[in-house]
């Protein structure tokens, strides 16, 4: 394995615990806003895109631990996706609870 190989695995992994950390939070804690879960589920439902959707869940990527703004992310798309799979998570626990209440 090249160094850079390994230092995008270990990003990755640290992004990825991080994640698991955060999801240990107490019961009540959310991380995504009712209007972010609405956002999220419309873009999942293949709805047209809007400048609001994009930044609902933009903003999600980014409270999941993915900066965009680096002019040069050694990282990508690992850090990326470490995120995507975060929201993903944190979507399933806690969108998809509030829409069969």
């Amino acid at each position: 394995m090249r160094s850079s190989e390994i230092r995008a695995s270990l990003a990755a992994l640290t992004l990825l615990l991080a994640g698991c950390a955060a999801g240990g939070m107490s019961g009540g804690a959310t991380h995504l806003s009712a209007a972010q879960c609405r956002d999220l589920t419309e873009l999942r439902n293949h709805a047209p895109l809007t400048r609001q959707r994009n930044l609902s869940e933009l903003a999600a990527l980014r409270q999941a631990g993915y900066d965009p703004s680096r002019w040069f992310d050694p990282y990508y798309p690992e850090d990326l996706q470490a995120a995507q799979s975060q929201v993903d998570r944190w979507y399933h626990d806690e969108c998809q609870q509030a829409q069969v209440k």
